[in-house]
């Protein structure tokens, strides 16, 4: 006697249903990499947090003055958007450049003042004997124990250089750097939160359709 044609369809095939789950040995490896690329965007865009602070400042920059004389500048003005004066050292500077970058820069110590650091950018056709240093700057002022990104690498060149780096209480003005200039951390920080978000949801959905499969091997 046979079956109904409705119940054979509906019946398991056993011989299937005994088979061994397939084998995923890129499971955990994908599963790893969704989560570092998750947690490391997170940390970048941490990273540009006082970037995108920067950029939302408005208003004229503030006038501090003469920057000589070993003045000493208040916490109160970390990453803000200053003017100040003072004479470079001709000494302790150090000459450097960025790649994609056809300008120069230099970094160097107020002459009488060791707790303060410019750092000027030098047009292509100005740097040698031409290039006459400013006497007055408008930029944004850090702390050298809290630079960015672009500038943190700035302490080490400056020793093996061969000069004494700038010390932990001494503060980087970097001139031509205004606030409306740094606008694009706001995009590279959506960028970063994105591309974490994506990270996450794929984790998840991956999760979910990984734990849905019945006998899944580990």
């Amino acid at each position: 006697m046979s079956l109904p044609e409705s119940a054979t369809e509906t019946q398991p095939d056993q011989e299937l249903a005994e088979l061994p789950a397939p084998r995923r040995p890129w499971r955990r490896t994908t599963l790893l990499v969704l989560l570092l690329g998750s947690i490391g965007s997170l940390f970048l865009a941490m990273s540009v947090l006082p970037d995108v602070a920067y950029s939302l400042r408005g208003g004229e920059p503030v006038a501090l003055g003469e920057l000589g004389n070993n003045r000493r500048l208040d916490r109160g003005l970390a990453n803000r958007w200053v003017q100040g004066e003072g004479e470079l050292s001709t000494t302790k500077a150090i000459r450097y450049k960025r790649p994609l970058e056809r300008d120069s820069y230099r970094l160097a110590e107020l002459a009488d003042n060791p707790r303060v650091w410019v750092q000027v950018r030098v047009p292509e056709n100005e740097e040698g004997p031409r290039f006459v240093p400013p006497a007055s700057f408008v930029g944004r002022l850090v702390p050298v124990s809290e630079l960015s990104l672009r500038q943190r690498g700035l302490p080490d060149a400056v020793e093996k250089a061969g000069l004494e780096p700038p010390p932990a209480d001494a503060w980087l003005l970097v001139d031509g750097e205004s606030p409306k200039g740094q606008r694009w951390a706001l995009g590279l920080l959506a960028l970063l939160l994105a591309f974490s978000a994506f990270n996450v949801v794929g984790l998840l959905r991956l999760g979910r359709a990984i734990a849905a499969v019945p006998g899944r091997a580990s």
